[in-house]
């Protein structure tokens, strides 16, 4: 796989998953339904977990293009807050359109 396939399959990965937690009602994407909804802190532990297992996938295609860079704090807190933006369409969806019937 080229660079730049690896490049878009981490993001498109990224916007699935960061939307993943916000429309379903299930736990870990594949779980049991969860009986009264999911809380918001259920959906926030899955989005975390689903942060790192895509930073897992983003550290196993750098590391077959090349030797991995180093990253300080700085780099986890830029891709957390991307994360997050990604999010926002599943967040939207899920606690702030309105719904009818």
């Amino acid at each position: 796989m080229s660079l730049t396939g690896s490049v878009w399959l981490v993001i498109v990965a990224a916007l699935i998953a960061a939307n993943l937690p916000f429309v379903n009602q299930r736990w870990l994407v594949m779980g049991p339904v969860a009986a009264t909804g999911k809380p918001l802190v259920g959906r926030l532990a899955e989005l975390i977990l689903l942060y790192f297992l895509v930073g897992g996938l983003a550290l196993l295609l750098e590391r077959r293009a090349g030797q991995i860079a180093p990253q300080g704090w700085e780099f986890y807190a830029i891709t957390g807050t991307m994360f997050l933006t990604l999010a926002f369409p599943g967040f939207v969806y899920r606690y702030l359109l309105r719904r009818h019937g």
